[in-house]
């Protein structure tokens, strides 16, 4: 860029260039400059004919270049293992949008449930950190953004509760239609800010999309918002509390599967001790315990009754028994319930489970 800069200087009187992103030199894994005599070095074109791409281009964004940048086949087997989450998320996204149709199918925000709108309040979040990220050229930002939210707010969070009423609920019941529609939102979303680094992927999903208009690829498409209407200061501390419950609730849950005492969440039936505060929370929330915690059946109950064989929690008054529920297993949602069998006509499946196959 010097060269350039001083050439143009000098026969034009201005810069070539508006703006240039310096960057450290590139190293091998420990830090030692690369060299052949090593053996250290790591060809792109090898990276390329092996992993793809956009491997490379994600290896670029996920390095903070203030710095000596390092790189080694370890280094991109790591970035190719948080690709592939990135790459799942559009799967599963895509796999349960198949018979959506956004414009007589999409459910008005107000007809959402309370963990739609909070998808809609992190997606929006993570639009607004990614183009910030984007315009100050804070690449590697982009790159946790995405891959935290993918991993931990989709996967981990919102995919995983809303699994149940996605593959359970009728087809055309508000439930399922809700989460369809938070689903499409963020699936188009998040295309649009991966499109930069990820050209190839973001390109191969857009071809798979039912509704893209005349659009021949994404790159030619608008930048993607959110609207700022999703934003809830309220709502968003809510969440906080109840995903704090749920994650001390998982690691009992967790300990008991290393018991090898339960397979599948579904097959667990809690126990919950809570103290006044964290009792009159739940309640006021007004939120299923259960499609909460991916559990069969949930029970509240005063903390000052904690027995010694509980799981107790070193973040909250919270105590857990992981039992086995009451009733009988669902063959179709896979739940232990009591209403298991009340239906004459299909009695290996709940209440539930029945009337929807009877509608």
């Amino acid at each position: 860029f010097q060269s350039s800069l001083l050439t143009s200087v000098a026969t034009k009187g201005q810069a070539p260039f508006k703006a240039v992103l310096t960057h450290g030199f590139v190293m091998d894994g420990e830090g030692r400059k690369m060299s052949k005599s090593l053996g250290n070095t790591v060809s792109p074109q090898d990276v390329t004919e092996k992993y793809g791409a956009d491997i490379l281009r994600l290896w670029v964004s996920s390095a903070d270049y203030k710095a000596d940048i390092r790189i080694s086949q370890e280094i991109i087997k790591q970035l190719s293992d948080n690709y592939r989450k990135i790459r799942n998320t559009f799967r599963f996204l895509m796999a349960n949008l198949y018979d959506f149709n956004s414009e007589t199918d999409k459910v008005a925000y107000a007809d959402l449930l309370e963990i739609d709108r909070w998808a809609l309040l992190r997606l929006e979040q993570v639009a607004d950190r990614v183009t910030q990220s984007y315009e100050t050229y804070d690449f590697h930002q982009m790159f946790h953004t995405v891959h935290n939210f993918c991993a931990v707010d989709l996967s981990a969070i919102y995919l995983d509760i809303t699994k149940d009423r996605t593959y359970a609920s009728a087809p055309e019941s508000l439930k399922r239609r809700a989460a369809q529609t938070v689903m499409h939102e963020t699936l188009h979303v998040l295309l649009g800010l991966v499109a930069p680094v990820l050209s190839f992927t973001a390109d191969e999903v857009w071809s798979h999309l039912p509704q893209k208009g005349n659009l021949e690829s994404v790159h030619l498409s608008d930048w993607p918002t959110v609207s700022t209407s999703y934003r809830d200061e309220a709502l968003e501390k809510k969440w906080e509390k109840l995903l704090t419950l749920r994650g001390e609730v998982t690691k009992s849950l967790e300990i008991t599967r290393q018991k090898k005492e339960i397979g599948n969440s579904v097959d667990a039936g809690l126990d919950l001790y809570l103290d006044a505060e964290w009792k009159n929370f739940v309640a006021e929330s007004k939120i299923s315990l259960e499609e909460l915690c991916i559990v069969s059946e949930v029970v509240l109950k005063d903390f000052e009754n904690l027995p010694e064989e509980a799981f107790k929690s070193s973040e909250l008054n919270l105590g857990v028994v992981v039992r086995k529920p009451e009733g009988s297993k669902c063959e179709r949602c896979w739940l232990t319930l009591p209403s298991v069998g009340i239906n004459e006509n299909h009695s290996t499946l709940c209440d539930r489970c029945g009337q929807v196959l009877q509608g």
